[in-house]
């Protein structure tokens, strides 16, 4: 390697432990208490909290709601009363110096973590909906001095707490039950009302040396103060602050100095490598470069058959077949959703990969560009049903009467097709064939255009009825409800495990739910994903602030069980007729499922917050079981969720 060479990759070295440390050395925020309260944020379902994101962030430095910090540690949370719900999940054990935490007042449920901070020194969960016994881990807490549980459903024993030096400790109207330790009798302000305990007191151990933490409890980390008040939560010297500027220094070098040795192994190691198999194989690459512009000078495309022209309207009444046409080729990987959602979209959903070379399309009708606007008035605005990312959607009426709805396709979602990949398209999505599935009757291919018809619901979608319509959600009864979600189950359960390949449907949602005239859901445009262009920003912006994407979606993966918690999103909105997202509601009820998932399990919040609509005309056993199901269905973790002909089995058992 020349000098010149080695000149310029001793640069690049330099540049990279540069970006490596950059955190270290501009961040005002201890990188592992940045990562607990990322975790932390996550666990409470991204609450709407300023400042707060889902990963990285300087909490200390942008000053983020409810955090306190000394340096570049975060030493308290104050998050009091902020209508929080999730749970606190397995992550708090690495705050590294945390002294106070403050979570009362809000609706945090699940059980208390045992991975709690060991520098904790106060410590209050009241009036939140916990449940479970206390962890044994808590023991391991040697310098809490006040716990607040009161006011939320704990039970167990109390075992965990009697060697802690607690000076306050209040766990009032929960269930704790069986004998108090002796030693929480001397607590200076314990409180204990409202729990079913019985008379019997444990006596306490022979007695061993005071603990010096019932006088002066030992300090881990510096001293801080709470946000606004000028008095610290402990007293501390001079010399004490001196001496913890010293400990995070010294900690910041050492982490600098292991980061950068890993990053000089790691690219010495990898430049030895690259070395190595340049050299070994420099002739095999070139052979295989020579071998592949032989095959590319030698391939010949197969001649393709024509496609079906215009058809004249007398032609209209009679099937066509596609069996002219040739096979399609397995189409690219489904992209991301980007759309904008305007009044009844029609929104697309996965193409399945493979199609049978015999395709049977004696169902379907080739209409002409002007035969369709004859039944639609020209397309006018009176006919317009609604306006989606891939096109417009207008009502056609035929010379019978009968009514249609026809998807005129945009400029920008076909302008990079031919007839075949649009006949191709065609021949995949009229095999999709179920009851609760909007059927595609027809299509259109002229003069560049391209349109989609299908069969016409007069009641429209779910989500006039549950939103707008008031004439239409009166309809909507208990029963009802549960026979939209039990036929859009069926509609998944179909798309997922009886296609062949299954399809995702990617967007699944309300307003993609019509209703026919016996109000049985048929779910909508089923296989057009691949009329979708790339995923974009403003997209992946767009899609979660709707309020049906699934967590995973937000890190760019999108499974089958993603289609789940969709769905549970809209049992949600057939449970409390709101929307699933609506910006006028106050900040912590906008989100419906961040507001609703602390109450599904409490049987006295969930009848609250049941659609007023059914002025309580429900059986109870069937309420707390349809809310089970949602909770399933929006699990945050995907393989938690079950799959969909679970669901379809336990619907089926309300009936």
């Amino acid at each position: 390697m020349g000098c010149a060479n080695w000149n310029l990759f001793m640069k690049i070295l330099i540049g990279l432990l540069l970006v490596s440390i950059n955190p270290f050395c501009f961040g005002d925020t201890d990188l592992r208490d940045v990562a607990a309260i990322n975790a932390l944020f996550i666990s409470l379902g991204y609450p709407p909290l300023r400042g707060w994101i889902l990963v990285g962030g300087d909490p200390c430095g942008e000053k983020w709601q409810g955090v306190e910090c000394v340096f570049s540690n975060i030493t308290a949370l104050q998050l009091s009363g902020l209508n929080l719900g999730g749970e606190l999940g397995t992550s708090l054990d690495q705050f590294e110096s945390i002294i106070s935490m403050d979570l009362s007042n809000n609706h945090i449920g699940g059980n208390i973590p045992s991975t709690l901070p060991p520098t904790l020194r106060s410590l209050s969960l009241s009036a939140n909906q916990f449940t479970g016994s206390i962890p044994p881990a808590l023991a391991s807490l040697t310098q809490l001095m006040d716990l607040h549980l009161q006011n939320n459903q704990l039970s167990g024993m109390l075992d965990a707490l009697q060697d802690l030096p607690l000076s306050d400790l209040n766990i009032e109207n929960n269930l704790f039950s069986g004998p108090i330790p002796a030693k929480l009798l001397g607590i200076p302000n314990f409180r204990k009302d409202g729990n079913p305990f019985n008379t019997t007191i444990i006596p306490s151990a022979p007695a061993l040396a005071p603990s010096p933490f019932a006088v002066a409890p030992v300090t881990v980390g510096p001293p801080t103060r709470q946000a606004g008040a000028g008095q610290p939560l402990w007293p501390g010297t001079p010399e004490s602050s001196d001496g913890a500027r010293s400990f995070f220094s010294a900690k910041r070098i050492i982490w600098i100095v292991i980061i950068g040795t890993g990053i000089l192994v790691a690219l010495g190691f990898c430049l030895l490598v690259s070395i190595c198999l340049k050299r070994s194989k420099r002739r095999e690459d070139n052979k295989s470069v020579r071998d592949k512009a032989d095959m590319a000078s030698n391939y010949k495309p197969k001649p393709m058959k024509p496609s079906v022209e215009g058809v004249d309207m007398e032609k209209e009444s009679s099937s066509i077949s596609i069996d002219d046409f040739p096979p399609p080729p397995p189409p690219p990987p489904f992209p991301l959703l980007s759309t904008q959602e305007i009044a009844k979209p029609i929104v697309a959903a996965e193409v399945p990969s493979k199609v049978p070379r015999k395709l049977k399309t004696s169902s379907l009708k080739v209409f002409t560009i002007a035969s369709l606007q004859q039944y639609t008035n020209s397309f006018s605005e009176d006919n317009l049903l609604g306006r989606g990312m891939l096109g417009s959607v207008y009502s056609a009426e035929l010379p019978s009467g009968r009514l249609l709805a026809v998807k005129k396709l945009d400029g920008s979602s076909s302008t990079h097709w031919h007839d075949d990949d649009f006949h191709n398209l065609v021949s995949i999505i009229c095999q999709i064939r179920h009851d609760n599935i909007v059927e595609l009757v027809g299509y259109c291919a002229e003069h560049g255009q391209y349109l989609l018809i299908y069969e016409y619901c007069k009641n429209g979608t779910l989500y006039d009825a549950l939103h707008v319509d008031k004439e239409m959600h009166q309809k909507l009864s208990w029963n009802v409800r549960v026979k939209i979600a039990l036929g859009a189950a069926r509609a998944l359960e179909y798309l997922h495990e009886a296609c062949q390949p299954p399809i995702m449907h990617q967007n699944f949602k309300s307003a993609n739910i019509l209703l026919d005239n016996e109000l049985k859901p048929r779910v909508s445009d089923s296989g057009l994903a691949r009329l979708l262009p790339s995923a974009t920003q403003s997209s992946a912006r767009f899609l979660p602030a709707q309020g049906y994407s699934a967590p995973e979606f937000e890190l760019g993966t999108y499974t089958y069980q993603s289609d789940l918690y969709s769905f549970g999103v809209v049992m949600l909105e057939l449970l409390t007729g709101r929307k699933s997202c609506d910006r006028s509601l106050p900040r912590g009820e906008q989100f419906l499922v961040r507001w609703a998932v602390s109450r599904l399990h409490d049987i006295d919040a969930l009848s609250r917050m049941v659609d007023p609509s059914l002025n309580g005309m429900y059986p109870v056993k069937s309420l707390s079981r349809f809310a089970d199901i949602i909770s399933s269905c929006i699990m945050r973790e995907p393989e938690f969720r079950p799959p969909i002909s679970e669901i379809v089995q336990e619907l089926l058992q309300m009936l």
